[in-house]
């Protein structure tokens, strides 16, 4: 989950609202219970909204609220699907005064946002329907808990229809060339299980006209829960799937459509070859498809898999990063790859036949999010950000270079982007000599002395620091002259397979020892003060908080967590069954004796008692990734030993803040924080 402790202060992240109770939860956090009372004079203080449970967070002024509000309101666009046949396409948005992010049409630069969806929870994923584009299909969860159900949308009548089957996890995966179906991917959820948990997972593909669900085929039942569709060849005879099995290894297989046939391709059978393999698209005459793997080197490369002889041709060897996605043009004979190198992801074209790399194209500043042909038109669709603004989107047309912009970001009146600094790649050796690197952005000039510091730390953990919009948090850079510093430790992607793995297992607390590292750098930087460091991070991040707010706590100002593991056992006993196998091969199997007992050892509420410094721990009641409990437990562990805690549940939330009301909240409660623990 890159960036997400910044999006929990910024626009927020994940989805939505039955996440199934962990077995044996831990009591409720220790006093206070409740929000404290807010004083007389209730027009001067912010009133929370009441899905919003505080305890330790003092009440807020509506003049920090007012101070803030500027920072709290940049609206970008996403591009999510091109119209089938026309000049138009799917944007994700959140309009003026809306709450969450929804899905709009755009039929011309620049035009007006037609609203398609308006839900309460957020809306990201859509598709048209593939030959008229008289519908689409859309997926939505409820209250964060990521369950979430596929809908049919008619755009003539709006008539909305639920598609997929209750009391289970979807995903749209696609859809044949040659037809109106769609391809999906279903997992149980624990609370349909017998206690709560499922020891086996299947992942059941299922094929459907949305216009008639009863009618869905199930093509397969893969064993599992890391499976993904590549692409349908252009026949309908074939798809190419992913499996993911770890961040150092998966494969792709064939699925043949009529027979439900599964065959292993890469590895090739009987191979005990360890890589990545993720299946991309089709080519045209169907004679193979594209992949990405880091099969022959450090990096994901882009690849081409001939069906007749095995042959496997890289196309992008000479680019020292990993390639993050490629689409063909409407002909198969352009390529466009996103490429990202050190934290920066850059758009290159190559032939499609021949695999050539083409003249790069001339885009806006910034680092591309995404990049898709349309289906039958000469023409691309592009997103991309910069320190400068959040999204925006624009097209392409390939064959004569000409850009144009689709979207316009939104800034609230008197934040000027244009000003907000550049971020810069900083580097520090730890403590094995190994070089770790990290993005830093600094406060402007006028702010004097040595600078307060934030430590924002991503999730994952194979996640990376990108460069790319800070949101809210250009607040603490402008406004307060807070230095923001996101570091890539070991583990993170985007620098070689060997780095991601060296916080694998028992390895897990070298990554812990980079950002005590980082702390001695800041030491020897003359804008930097490090008696005033503040660290955050959410997911993987939040462990990190944790275990560096127990590590290095009279090095530190104060530490945020944001639905971070506090105990790795616990995590894995009450995540998701879907999720549990993944993380087990990142973090090792609680069920082996030993490894429980190491896990345990090195868990930040093992060592509650050594945090001494103000911790702030945020979360999201639907969790269905790291449940609640986990910032129960370390809540009440760190108040019971003396430690001063804030404590922020959001009951109508999962894995992040997705409501811009609980973002709002979040913000000027961590502006508070920070003033307490840097500002002083």
């Amino acid at each position: 989950m890159s960036r997400l402790a910044l999006a929990a202060l910024a626009t927020a992240a994940l989805l939505c609202a039955c996440t199934p109770m962990p077995p044996a939860p831990p009591a409720r956090s220790s006093e206070p219970a409740a929000a404290p009372a807010v004083p007389a004079g209730a027009s001067d203080w912010v009133q929370a909204n009441d899905k919003l449970v505080i305890q330790g967070i003092p009440p807020i002024p509506k003049s920090v609220a007012e101070e803030v509000g500027r920072y709290a309101d940049f609206r970008g666009h996403a591009f999510v699907d091109w119209h089938p046949t026309r000049r138009e396409m799917l944007v994700g948005h959140r309009k003026a005064g809306g709450n969450t992010t929804q899905i709009y049409r755009l039929s011309s630069p620049l035009g007006e946002l037609e609203p398609i969806t308006d839900f309460a929870d957020p809306v990201r994923k859509a598709r048209f329907e593939p030959l008229t584009g008289d519908s689409i299909l859309f997926e939505r969860s409820s209250g964060g808990d990521e369950a979430a159900q596929i809908y049919r949308l008619d755009l003539a009548t709006r008539q909305v229809t639920v598609v997929s089957e209750p009391d289970m996890r979807h995903s749209i995966e696609g859809w044949l060339h040659l037809s109106s179906r769609m391809l999906y991917l279903s997992v149980p959820l624990d609370r349909t299980a017998a206690g709560g948990r499922r020891d086996e997972i299947v992942q059941t593909l299922t094929l459907v006209d949305p216009a008639n669900p009863a009618g869905r085929r199930k093509l397969a039942e893969l064993p599992g829960a890391g499976w993904d569709v590549g692409g349908a060849s252009w026949d309908d005879r074939r798809l190419v799937l992913s499996r993911f099995l770890s961040a150092n290894q998966s494969e792709i297989w064939l699925l043949d459509l009529a027979s439900g046939e599964r065959t292993r391709v890469l590895p090739a059978p009987g191979s005990n070859d360890k890589a990545t393999h993720f299946a991309g698209p089709w080519k045209r005459d169907n004679s193979g498809f594209l992949f990405v793997s880091d099969r022959s080197g450090e990096f994901r490369e882009l690849m081409f898999y001939s069906l007749a002889d095995g042959k496997i041709t890289s196309i992008t060897r000479h680019i020292k990063g990993d390639i993050e996605g490629a689409s063909a043009s409407a002909d198969g004979k352009l390529l466009a790859v996103r490429a990202k190198v050190e934290g920066r992801t850059n758009l290159l074209f190559f032939d499609g036949e021949a695999f050539n790399e083409l003249p790069s194209p001339a885009l806006p500043e910034g680092s591309v999010t995404e990049a898709r042909f349309h289906p039958r038109l000469p023409l691309m669709a592009f997103s991309l950000n910069s320190s400068k603004g959040p999204g925006q989107i624009g097209t392409l047309v390939p064959a004569d270079g000409g850009s144009q912009a689709w979207t316009r970001p939104y800034a609230p009146p008197g934040v000027d982007t244009s000003r907000f600094a550049e971020q810069q790649i900083v580097r520090w050796k730890s403590f094995d000599g190994r070089e770790i690197s990290g993005i830093a952005a600094l406060p402007p000039a006028r702010f004097a002395g040595k600078r307060p510091v934030l430590i924002d730390i991503h999730g994952g953990p194979e996640g990376e620091a990108e460069f790319g919009f800070l949101g809210r948090a250009n607040y603490y850079l402008e406004e307060l002259g807070v230095a923001v510093i996101r570091p890539n430790v070991r583990g993170s992607s985007g620098f070689g397979k060997t780095f991601l793995s060296l916080d694998d297992g028992r390895k897990r607390e070298d990554s812990v020892k980079d950002i005590g590292a980082l702390l001695d750098w800041i030491a020897t930087q003359p804008r930097l003060d490090p008696s005033r460091v503040l660290v955050i991070g959410g997911s993987y991040g939040g462990y990190m908080s944790l275990a560096v707010a127990t590590t290095y706590a009279e090095r530190i100002a104060g530490a945020i967590d944001v639905v971070g593991i506090s105990n790795f056992v616990s995590f894995l006993e009450n995540t998701e069954s879907y999720r549990r196998d993944l993380r087990r091969a990142e973090y090792g199997d609680e069920r082996d004796p030993e490894m429980r007992a190491f896990l345990t050892g090195i868990s930040p509420l093992t060592h509650a008692a050594k945090i001494t410094r103000p911790l702030f721990v945020v979360q999201g009641r639907n969790d269905p990734r790291v449940p609640w409990t986990e910032a129960e437990q370390i809540v009440r562990e760190a108040r019971a030993s003396g430690a001063k805690v804030w404590y922020l549940l959001a009951e109508n939330e999962g894995h992040g803040f997705a409501r811009k009301e609980n973002a709002d909240y979040l913000f000027y409660a961590i502006t508070m924080f920070m003033r307490e623990t840097l500002l002083k």
